[in-house]
C-alpha cells in the first residue's frame, strides 16, 4: 500500500516551526521572548524559523516599543492557519492508514 504524504506542508517539517504555529494557533499574538522561552531555543535559531514562516506568509509581524524597549509580536495569518489545519488533517489521515 502506498502512503500519501502530499498534504503535509514542507514549512512544518521542523519541530521548531511546528511549535511556533502550534503556539500561535491558540494565541492571538505572542512576543519573541515568550516564544523563545516556550520553545527553549536561541535568539538566532528562533529568528531564522520565524523568517521562514514569514516568507511563506504564514505569520504576521508587529514591531513596537514598550517604553524604550523594542517588542516584536507574531500572529498566525489566515493562510498560515489554513496550511496548519491542512497539515494536521494530512497527519491524521496518515495515522489512520497505519492502523
Amino acid at each position: 500500500m502506498k502512503i500519501s504524504i502530499s498534504g503535509l506542508h514542507k514549512a512544518f517539517d521542523s519541530r521548531i516551526r511546528l511549535g511556533i504555529v502550534s503556539i500561535l494557533a491558540v494565541n492571538e499574538w505572542i512576543d519573541f521572548n515568550s516564544l523563545k522561552e516556550y520553545l527553549d531555543v536561541t535568539d538566532g535559531n528562533l529568528a531564522s524559523h520565524l523568517k521562514a514562516l514569514e516568507k511563506e506568509e504564514f505569520i504576521s509581524v508587529e514591531k513596537s516599543f514598550i517604553g524604550k524597549k523594542p517588542n516584536t509580536k507574531y500572529s498566525l495569518t489566515k493562510a498560515g492557519r489554513k496550511a496548519f489545519v491542512d497539515h494536521l488533517i494530512a497527519l491524521e489521515e496518515l495515522i489512520k492508514t497505519q492502523k
